[in-house]
């Protein structure tokens, strides 16, 4: 315990609606950027992940902290023991660890005053991935809850590269083993349900933006629970 608070006190704690400035922020990063920290971090940011660091017209979770500093720390974390977490597939792992840099919650419990707030749109997360129908609340109707952990979300290298290909994007530049595909901020240190038509999209394949990953009926039951209770704040 006091190893733990030692640690602490060092590190302290998105109609089709393809949102063109999101697409135009996203295609201004190339893993080159980051490559003065690739050779030294094991975990580095993906391009895809970079849409949500200070991009107030991205819709999703924002990150309002210096890219390659926010890459720093999460390696810093994980040298000092916290765990690479199994996620839906083999090449996705969870890295789970204290909200160091002020990410608001991604979702909110749904109440009666919640879902007169509730809205829906087709989205698509960048150019030439299939867009789907989704539901939220605007951060401008709600004020997002303080987040207490980040969830890191990783994907390997390799899953990296073929979905790249599959979407006709550049390989990462880096031979580091995981990328950061990105950050949720959240209440509670385990991986939440994915949202169902995530994980539909996921199962039409790379092709269409997903990750190919098979559905799973247990875990998509799973997420329709969850998500039945709660939505996302965009």
């Amino acid at each position: 315990c006091l190893a733990f608070s030692a640690i602490n006190s060092v590190l302290g704690f998105k109609a089709v609606k393809v949102l063109r400035n999101t697409i135009t922020f996203q295609s201004r990063y190339t893993m080159s950027q980051f490559s003065d920290t690739a050779e030294k971090n094991l975990l580095v940011m993906d391009p895809f992940g970079a849409r949500q660091f200070n991009n107030p017209d991205y819709t999703g979770t924002q990150v309002n902290y210096p890219l390659k500093e926010f890459e720093a720390k999460v390696n810093e974390y994980y040298r000092l023991g916290y765990p690479l977490v199994d996620g839906y597939a083999p090449f996705c792992k969870h890295l789970f660890i204290p909200n160091f840099a002020g990410v608001k919650c991604g979702y909110i419990a749904k109440t009666s005053e919640i879902n007169s707030l509730i809205e829906s749109c087709y989205e698509a997360r960048k150019e030439n991935e299939l867009a789907v129908l989704i539901e939220y609340v605007s951060r401008d109707k709600i004020p997002p809850p303080d987040a207490t952990f980040l969830d890191i979300i990783l994907y390997s290298r390799e899953q990296i590269i073929l979905e790249n290909e599959a979407m006709n994007s550049p390989a990462p530049e880096t031979d580091a083993p995981w990328g950061i595909i990105s950050v949720k901020g959240q209440t509670v240190d385990y991986e939440l349900p994915m949202q169902p038509i995530t994980m539909m999209r996921n199962a039409l394949g790379k092709e269409y933006g997903g990750s190919g990953a098979p559905l799973d009926f247990d875990k998509y039951k799973d997420s329709v629970a969850f998500w039945s209770k709660h939505v996302a704040i965009k």
